[in-house]
């Protein structure tokens, strides 16, 4: 049986951890679960609009995955971080297509020669940015 610290406790091979969430901040809520359903295919899974802490919160989730990304807002919390601290990625299955799609929603996705350098055998690897300057790289499966 394996075994690991977590802390003070050990943990065991038969205890199973999941990575279950990922919580950004944003400005405003609405517009935010608009850009991710809209761009990245997000739904709502679920809604908290007051939690114990006074934070609006909203799960969404993509078909398929276990793992939810959480929208917290609080109209207290300036929403400011340092460029390049973190990403989330979404795989595709065709990037050529899907970066299309992003850019006749009238988004900026770059590098902006996204479609010379996937077609010339680059890495098909690209981003966009969220409302409050959160990265989303998207790669293809």
């Amino acid at each position: 049986m394996q075994a690991w610290q977590v802390g003070a406790r050990t943990l065991y091979s038969h205890t199973v951890i999941k990575f279950l969430h990922t919580r950004i901040r944003v400005s405003d809520l609405e517009k935010s679960i608009d850009w991710y359903c809209k761009n990245c295919g997000f739904t709502v899974l679920k809604r908290n609009d007051k939690s114990p802490s006074g934070n609006q919160i909203v799960h969404l989730e993509l078909p398929g995955n276990a793992h939810n990304l959480e929208l917290t807002y609080s109209p207290d919390f300036k929403v400011k971080f340092p460029e390049d601290l973190m990403h989330t990625c979404l795989g595709v299955e065709d990037i050529v297509d899907y970066c299309q799609m992003l850019e006749d929603n009238g988004e900026d996705v770059w590098p902006g020669d996204w479609k010379t350098k996937f077609t010339s055998g680059g890495l098909k690897m690209a981003f966009i940015t969220d409302p409050d300057g959160y990265e989303v790289e998207i790669l293809e499966n």
